[in-house]
């Protein structure tokens, strides 16, 4: 993996501990909108650390592949991510 692996490792702790806080939240009873928004911003932090990763990727696997015979694999496999992404 060539994304800053520190800045991914710290938002994935950032999210886990986020998780355990919003299991807190379900088991004291909390308000469901509280919650919602717990669970909204996790979601915006999965997404910041994806988005680090898949630009890396992008950056480094998927250019460096262009230049070989592995370019078209490449290309169709983020169109796969892209797809996943829009769904």
């Amino acid at each position: 993996m060539k994304a800053d692996k520190s800045q991914v490792t710290r938002l994935l702790k950032t999210a886990r501990g986020q998780i355990d806080g919003i299991l807190k939240m379900i088991e004291e009873g909390r308000y469901c909108v509280d919650v919602s928004n717990q669970i909204m911003a996790t979601q915006a932090i999965l997404k910041r650390a994806n988005k680090e990763i898949i630009g890396a990727h992008m950056k480094h696997c998927v250019h460096d592949a262009m230049d070989s015979e592995d370019a078209d694999k490449k290309i169709e496999e983020m169109i796969g991510v892209i797809d996943q992404l829009m769904k």
